[in-house]
C-alpha cells in the first residue's frame, strides 16, 4: 500500500460555542490542512497520485477559509467550527473528487490537531 501526503495552510479566525474557556473567545489560527491518500497500485509512471494535483484538489477545498471568520462560513454554518468538524468537511469534499483519500488532518498548531476517516 502506497500513502501520499500534501499539505496546505490558511489562516482564519474562530470561536467554539458550548465551551468555557479561551477558546470561546474570537481568535485565530494559522492552520495546516493535510490529506492523505492510499493507493494499492502505481501508475504507468510509478506514482499513486501527482502532488501537483493532490495539492490542488485540497487548496480547492481549503481556499474558502483562508482569511475568514469560520462561524460564518457557508459549509460550517449551524455546526461548531472545531478543528474535528472542519477536517471532517475537507475530507467529505475531497472525497467526492478522489476515492482513494484516507484521511483529513486539520493542525492548529504544530502540537494539536484533529483527524478524520471513514472505514
Amino acid at each position: 500500500m502506497y500513502e501520499v501526503r500534501v499539505k496546505t495552510d490558511f489562516s482564519a479566525a474562530h470561536n467554539l460555542n458550548n465551551y468555557r474557556g479561551k477558546c470561546e473567545r474570537l481568535h485565530g489560527h494559522n492552520w495546516v490542512a493535510e490529506a492523505v491518500f492510499s493507493y494499492a497500485t502505481l501508475d504507468k509512471s510509478g506514482m499513486a497520485i501527482d502532488f501537483r494535483a493532490a495539492k490542488k484538489m485540497l487548496k480547492g477545498v481549503v481556499e474558502k477559509f483562508d482569511h475568514a471568520y469560520l462561524n460564518d462560513l457557508k459549509p460550517l454554518k449551524g455546526i461548531n467550527p472545531t478543528s474535528e468538524n472542519i477536517a471532517k468537511f475537507i475530507y467529505g469534499s475531497l472525497k467526492k473528487t478522489n476515492k482513494n483519500l484516507k484521511s483529513v488532518l486539520v493542525w492548529e498548531n504544530e502540537n494539536s490537531c484533529a483527524a478524520y476517516m471513514e472505514d
